[in-house]
């Protein structure tokens, strides 16, 4: 299908700034423009956002100094790939970029091991590119429970409210992907400004504790925010993967909060896996289910199209469907990814983003 064909598409979460992080330096931009762009491309990928994550293997010593080598990264790919991308601090930024037929690209922090309590690093990561935020991982961390601690019921650490206020005040999205339920909640209780899930799936639809329930669902939504929908097979169904359980699932959520607020987070792993699980620990199983089953051509970027196909088989009108492949995440960060508040402004030490 000619890119000219393909609705612009807009991705809330894919790692492959791990992969890009894994070469050496000097090959960062020429691997992200010979493997990942054509993905990308192909796929309609206007707006990708790129999480830094750092693996288990760093922490707690190393999450630092790996989440600076990743954001060191993103910005010389941007740099010596400025022809076809740009790495973007704001909605006048994203809609440049996207206007002049380039990827935006936008940093987000996974799961904060890099900070602790530490909150200040926060800013200077928001210095660095950094503009959206999620608070954990699958476990415990200084500032909440990731979803599987949710028999704890622990909400948000007195550092994650801090966060999470210094953070609004920075005009950072929080996401709350991958928070357990009483820490969503204690969010939804808190925030002022919308919300992200960059990468969840419906519990209703497949109970998983990784997914959203519908009243957590409808709260994003209230927050004017976003629910992306993971393309993670082990978060839609326990079945073999198929195109109808990513249906089933964006039908639910369109369902349950409207199209206005439904997006798609790949959370793509395929590639990841391959080069970072060595043949002795396959299969790869996590929490009981195949890590690494895939949805039938959705195994990386080039297959986003087929959403629209089977959104349009369920009978959504091409406006829907353009909504949730990307014009909802455009707008959601054309809207909320503004400059810091003025009190804030002083703070960031690059003026071509702030202040202007």
């Amino acid at each position: 299908m000619p890119t000219t064909d393909i609705p612009l598409v807009a991705d809330a979460h894919n790692d492959l700034l791990m992969l890009v992080a894994r070469r050496p330096r000097d090959r960062w931009s020429t691997y992200f423009r010979e493997h990942w762009y054509p993905q990308l491309r192909d796929g309609g990928v206007k707006l990708q956002v790129l999480p830094v994550f750092v693996d288990e293997e760093f922490r707690p010593e190393g999450a630092l100094r790996e989440s600076l080598r990743m954001v060191e990264a993103a910005h010389r790919i941007a740099e010596a790939n400025a022809d076809i991308v740009a790495l973007c601090c704001n909605g006048p930024e994203i809609a440049a970029a996207i206007a002049s037929g380039r990827i935006a690209l936008v940093l987000a922090l996974e799961g904060c091991p890099q900070i602790d309590t530490d909150i200040e690093l926060l800013e200077t990561f928001v210095r660095l590119g950094i503009r959206i935020v999620s608070f954990t991982h699958f476990g415990r961390s200084a500032l909440g429970d990731g979803s599987a601690e949710n028999g704890t019921g622990g909400r948000l650490t007195r550092a994650g409210v801090d966060a999470l206020h210094l953070l609004e005040d920075l005009n950072v999205l929080i996401d709350v992907s991958h928070l357990g339920r009483a820490g969503v909640g204690h969010v939804l209780e808190l925030a002022t400004r919308p919300l992200i899930a960059t990468h969840s799936a419906a519990h209703r639809v497949h109970p998983h504790h990784r997914n959203l329930t519908d009243d957590e669902l409808v709260g994003i939504a209230a927050t004017g925010g976003a629910v992306c929908l993971n393309l993670y097979a082990g978060y839609l169904t326990s079945e073999q993967p198929a195109l109808h359980h990513v249906a089933d699932h964006l039908d639910h959520l369109i369902q349950t909060v409207g199209p206005d607020h439904v997006g798609i987070g790949s959370d793509f792993v395929a590639e990841l896996f391959a080069e970072k699980v060595p043949a002795c620990d396959r299969p790869l199983v996590i929490e009981g289910t195949d890590a690494e089953a895939l949805v039938p051509g959705l195994e990386g970027p080039a297959g986003l199209p087929l959403i629209r196909r089977i959104l349009l088989e369920r009978d959504h009108s091409h406006s829907v469907v353009r909504s949730i492949l990307g014009d909802n995440l455009v707008q959601l960060f054309t809207k909320t990814l503004s400059y810091p508040t003025a009190a804030n402004r002083h703070r960031c030490v690059n003026p071509r983003h702030y202040g202007r």
